[in-house]
């Protein structure tokens, strides 16, 4: 499958052979009668074989670009500060990797000089790809996406991320959620935040909302929102979720209803 942007063709490219890689694996995670340590240490190495992947993936088709990634950190590999900068997320959803559940992806976005030109959001175990450049519109492999069109928020099924064990938010969160069930025909948890967002993009969920995430989280999916329609704030309305890593994703139509009900 070939596309317009040079850039997402490599990104596709990269994300296909960490993918192939990624779901191998995940065919020995459902197959391995080990202890829940064994399992924690293989998928966090498929993890890091991912990420490897994609770091020479991208590093050969573009030398001069720097890297953001989960695992190995801030690359430094431009020479000339062009402000290029990949953000890589070899395996969203490792939990759900983890206990054998396919519902995962592998992220990437490009950004310069801090702002997102374009982005992918890739599902290996389906082969789907979500992408986006700015300026340009979103798609699923060749097909357009749009944002849902549904305003009234009792008729809207809203995705979200509940805080992990580690956070101290549960509280917080669990008052949001609350006014969320009582208002919207239905909610879904599915664990891989960069899926979330893009379902968002496809009109699947007409809202999403979750707290604490990381950039490489969000970077690909807010674009992808944003180039399908959507709006895509921080939990104040704002254009911080990158640096805060709360974000809140709709359709429009709903967006200052979503904000009014999970402010705590």
């Amino acid at each position: 499958m070939s596309y317009s942007s040079p850039h997402i063709n490599t990104m596709f490219t990269a994300a296909r052979q960490a993918g192939k890689k990624l779901v191998r694996d995940f065919g020995e995670v459902e197959n391995l009668q080990v202890s829940i340590k064994g399992v924690s240490d293989f998928v966090s190495a498929a993890d890091i074989q991912s990420e490897k992947i994609l770091i020479n993936e991208l590093s050969r088709a573009y030398p001069d670009y720097d890297i953001l990634a989960e695992e190995a950190g801030f690359i430094k590999n431009s020479k000339t500060n062009s402000g290029m900068k990949w953000i890589i997320d070899p395996l969203d959803g490792t939990t759900n990797f983890l206990f054998g559940i396919p519902h995962f992806a592998i992220t990437i976005a490009l950004q310069k000089d801090g702002e997102t030109l374009s982005g992918i959001v890739y599902n290996p175990i389906t082969d789907d790809l979500f992408w986006a450049v700015r300026g340009k519109g979103a798609f699923c492999n060749n097909k357009r996406l749009r944002v849902s069109v549904r305003d009234k928020f009792d008729s809207c099924t809203i995705g979200t991320g509940i805080p992990h064990k580690g956070l101290s938010d549960h509280a917080g969160y669990l008052i949001g959620l609350t006014k969320v069930m009582e208002n919207a025909a239905a909610i879904r948890r599915f664990g891989t935040a960069s899926l979330d967002l893009v379902y968002v993009a496809a009109g699947k969920f007409d809202g999403f909302w979750e707290k604490n995430l990381k950039i490489w989280d969000i970077a690909a999916g807010a674009l992808i929102v944003a180039e399908a329609g959507g709006s895509v704030t921080d939990h104040k309305g704002m254009n911080g979720f990158l640096e805060s890593g709360n974000i809140v994703s709709s359709n429009f139509k709903i967006h200052d209803q979503l904000l009014k009900l999970i402010k705590v």
